[in-house]
């Protein structure tokens, strides 16, 4: 009986070393991969306004009735960015902290605009349910389109001059982050920064 004990007891502990040993294998190779697998930033692949070109500049009226200017030169000095979103995109919905956080702790200043279409009042409710009240807000599926949103969440960040400075969808607080990444490193995106720095 107690031979049998210690037999299994053994028998045990050579299995808890053996998974040990596979996770620490695991861990080594997800290390590894982690390595080679360079960073993926936002994509924009069917932008109609290039990073570099000026943002265009429109004045329209916010879900709450405040005026809203996106595009031209800041009085403020400060960069815009500008949040595709909808209320049915769970994406949008996760991500709406990290854009508001993002946007505090970046310097220089970052305004945030959020846009969309649909209803308003629909709009109104999502605002307030998600406690965003105080961001702009605005309703125009003619800028959806002549930046060339196709799928959401896509950001598009313009600089303290009016210019495009980087754009793409944003799926993730990375993708959301290498816009000002881009930005800082005077490219059009993270992958051009990586394919420049590979030649």
């Amino acid at each position: 009986m107690i031979d049998a004990l210690l037999i299994s007891n053994g028998v045990l502990w050579l299995l808890v070393i053996g998974l040990a040993l596979t996770v620490l294998a695991l861990t080594r190779q997800i290390g590894l991969l982690h390595e080679r697998i360079s960073p993926v930033g936002a994509l924009s692949p069917e932008a109609r306004i290039k990073v570099g070109d000026p943002a265009p500049e429109v004045a329209l009226i916010d879900i709450h009735d405040h005026p809203v200017q996106v595009g031209g030169a800041s009085k403020d000095e400060s960069r815009t960015l500008l949040f595709f979103l909808s209320p049915t995109c769970p994406v949008c919905d996760n991500l709406l902290p990290t854009v508001e956080r993002v946007a505090r702790t970046e310097v220089p200043r970052v305004r945030v605009v959020l846009a969309s279409d649909g209803l308003p009042d629909e709009h109104r409710a999502f605002a307030a349910e998600k406690r965003i009240t105080h961001l702009p807000y605005i309703l125009s599926a003619p800028l959806g389109m002549t930046y060339g949103v196709a799928k959401l969440p896509y950001a598009v960040l313009i600089d303290e001059n009016g210019i495009v400075a980087a754009q793409g969808l944003v799926n993730t607080r990375e993708h959301l982050e290498s816009l000002f990444e881009a930005q800082r490193r005077g490219v059009a995106s993270i992958q051009e920064y990586l394919e420049e720095k590979a030649k």
